[in-house]
């Protein structure tokens, strides 16, 4: 097999044992090469014969590519990531809002997504599922929040000891008369994510009982409650 390199194309014969190289200085022999698909750059000359143009000397990198390697990643801007996420000084507990919501016959389970969204963050235009972007919630006159239907007494709460035969279980009226700021602590715990952040989120729930609350510092403001059937109606 031959090969002939001129100054424009290179010619591959099966016929001829003679063997040559280019003599063009400014053409290189690409080995290892594959044949375009181009209909310019294959030209079939006789039988048994192809003939292949020479590549071009050409920089390893493209110049429209060369922007993505000669500045710094460190010190310059990231050109590899452009989706936002939240700083630490996002999400700075010092910075966040306090809000304040009275329990007073308001039905649980509406009242406890609520107060879930807003110690999430959902509520934001920049909520990000694993960052804590949300705010304080305080809850007072817990021991007068409301259930609907026949709650009260078939609603049951369990706890157990860890010992065998520890199971306790009672109902929602037994443990409103024992530990009222239990029952909304429950719910809200268990619309929070269940790891890490779950349980940092959970310390932004203050629940009392009573219309007195310590975090008159914070200066707290009204809960934006939407939900229309939040309120029992009598």
């Amino acid at each position: 097999m031959a090969v002939q390199c001129f100054s424009s194309s290179v010619i591959f014969a099966s016929h001829s044992p003679a063997k040559s190289f280019c003599s063009s200085h400014n053409k290189t022999l690409f080995l290892g090469f594959s044949l375009s698909s181009k209909p310019s750059s294959i030209n079939v000359a006789h039988r048994g014969a192809t003939q292949i143009r020479c590549q071009e000397k050409t920089p390893h990198i493209p110049l429209e590519q060369r922007w993505m390697f000669e500045e710094s990643e460190i010190d310059g801007p990231d050109i590899w990531n452009k989706t936002w996420y939240p700083k630490g000084a996002d999400h700075v507990n010092t910075d966040k809002p306090w809000y304040i919501v009275d329990a007073t016959d308001k039905i649980l389970g509406r009242l406890a997504s609520t107060i879930a969204i807003h110690i999430r963050g959902k509520n934001l235009a920049t909520y990000t599922p694993s960052v804590d972007m949300g705010a304080f919630v305080i809850v007072v006159n817990a021991e007068k929040v409301a259930v609907s239907g026949k709650k009260r007494t078939q609603k049951l709460y369990r706890r157990h000891s860890g010992r065998p035969g520890g199971m306790k279980v009672e109902t929602f009226d037994q443990l409103q008369q024992r530990i009222p700021e239990r029952i909304i602590e429950h719910a809200v715990r268990g619309m929070l994510p269940k790891e890490r952040l779950g349980r940092q989120l959970f310390n932004h729930l203050k629940v009392y009982t009573g219309p007195d609350h310590p975090h008159e510092a914070q200066k707290p403001i009204e809960l934006p409650i939407r939900d229309k059937r939040i309120q029992k109606q009598r």
